[in-house]
């Protein structure tokens, strides 16, 4: 059948792509957190059979595609992955669906990533639905400065950091020093017979911890450091760290205060990296932290209260 540019784009607003035939098309599912269960993974299995060429791929953002897919189809494939509660979508000027890395369970996670992008998913993804934005938005969030999933080229990105507590009076000094020896960074030295440790070089990775037989560091705070006007592709920019760590409910509020300066002063078109430099970091990085912003809500998104004003 003749499918017309009106309907690839409506479907497209749906989630299902056209692929190179220009006859089929891929669903894209929603991984909240990059996660399915079983259960869904064998819903999934039967619409790719049922619906597709029989495979089940995978993007760089952790969700997954089903290609291969009629047009006269994508009904059928709608209702049937709404049975295990996935949906279909991911595509526009929106805030896209959340990477995370697999801090939960990986050994050098600092928190539970897959459930903060849960959080982020529910608040961000599905609470900013009805947002349109200049152009697409990314978050990504890495449970350490490992960065596996790249959370410094997303629009936002949230990294865990362990801070380490160090107690200058507990250190001896020592000739072969553990902590200098195990630091990646070179952001550890003994001078004058003294650990000194580098803040500008630290990456808060938190090996240090432990590692001294006089207990100069025995634990660490965490905390979470956020990168904003990251991008990859054709052009590429690493996101601009903003200069303190958050807690949680802080970093948060950051994604919210992100979306809102991209819509409140993102050019149609452009991506959140080219306002962030047509800002200058430093003021970008003063209205994500003040709460000046979050007071304009209303405004900025249009909302109306049941008077007609703007809330």
């Amino acid at each position: 059948m003749e499918i017309t540019a009106e309907q690839r784009k409506k479907v497209k607003g749906e989630g299902f792509l056209s692929n190179n035939d220009m006859e089929h098309f891929s669903a894209r599912i929603i991984t909240e957190n990059g996660v399915l269960t079983s259960k869904q993974m064998k819903n999934l299995t039967l619409v790719a059979e049922k619906y597709g060429n029989g495979q089940i791929t995978f993007t760089s953002r952790l969700t997954v595609e089903l290609p291969g897919i009629k047009f006269e189809d994508i009904e059928a494939v709608k209702n049937h992955v709404a049975e295990d509660n996935m949906n279909i979508g991911g595509t526009g000027s929106r805030v896209r669906p959340v990477v995370a890395c697999k801090g939960t369970v990986c050994t050098n996670g600092f928190f539970d990533t897959q459930e903060m992008a849960t959080e982020i998913h529910n608040r961000f993804y599905t609470g900013y639905r009805s947002v349109t934005l200049p152009h697409k938005f990314k978050i990504a969030v890495g449970g350490c400065p490992n960065n596996c999933v790249k959370p410094d080229l997303n629009d936002l990105g949230i990294v865990g950091q362990m801070v380490p507590n160090y107690n200058q009076d507990k250190c001896r000094g020592c000739k072969k020093c553990s902590i200098e020896n195990v630091c990646p960074m070179n952001a550890a030295k003994v001078v004058n017979k003294k650990l000194v440790i580098d803040k500008e070089i630290c990456i808060n990775c938190g090996i240090c911890i432990n590692k001294c037989a006089f207990d100069s560091i025995p634990d660490g705070n965490k905390g979470y450091k956020v990168y904003v006007g990251g991008r990859w592709g054709k052009k590429i920019r690493m996101g601009s760290p903003l200069r303190k760590l958050f807690t949680k409910e802080e970093a948060m509020d950051v994604v919210e205060k992100a979306i809102l300066l991209f819509k409140l002063k993102g050019l149609t078109g452009e991506r959140f990296a080219s306002t962030v430099d047509r800002l200058g970091v430093d003021e970008a990085e003063k209205i994500l932290v003040s709460d000046n912003i979050m007071d304009r809500k209303g405004e900025i998104l249009g909302i109306k209260t049941k008077g007609g004003a703007t809330c």
